[in-house]
């Protein structure tokens, strides 16, 4: 019942903004959901960081999204919760590997289509991740969650979008 109230919050909070609002539920996966884009067209899977006190500039969430029309398949993207700093020194952490991301503003990504691919099977495997970085006063701060259900979301958007 926990994990399907938090699989309701993502569908209902996190994705519910700005250009998120127009999309098909490809269905909630523990906390990922997984969506499709017909506008777009785009498909993702979408998943919100465990809830933190902590200080927070942002709602912070990770996705993985295929714009099939642009020939981009499983694009990696976190939006991080608090703005960077001028040189943020990202990373990501998945189960005893590390990633270096790039990234400004309160976002991050991989720095090139290896180390993307590389994160995605990482998803697929691990029980968790965690991205850190320098916010703008200096300090380090984490963003972590829990990967339950990711290969299938991330699954649910590859195929989702495969059938456009």
């Amino acid at each position: 019942m926990v994990r399907w109230a938090l699989a309701a919050a993502v569908a209902a909070g996190v994705l519910v903004t700005g250009p998120l609002a127009a999309r098909d539920s490809l269905g909630v996966f523990s906390g990922w959901g997984a969506f499709r884009d017909p506008a777009v067209p785009r498909c993702y899977a979408i998943a919100k960081a465990a809830p933190s006190t902590l200080q927070r500039d942002y709602e912070p969430y990770a996705s993985v999204g295929t714009w099939p029309r642009r020939n981009v398949r499983q694009q990696v993207h976190f939006r991080l919760s608090r703005r960077l700093a001028e040189v943020p020194r990202i990373q990501l952490a998945i189960g005893g590997r590390r990633f270096p991301l790039v990234g400004g503003g309160g976002d991050a990504w991989a720095p090139d289509q290896a180390t993307n691919a590389a994160i995605v099977a990482a998803m697929r495997s691990a029980g968790s991740m965690s991205v850190s970085a320098s916010d703008r006063r200096g300090r380090r701060f984490s963003n972590s969650y829990d990967l339950s259900g990711a290969a299938t979301a991330l699954d649910a958007a590859t195929v989702g979008c495969a059938r456009r």
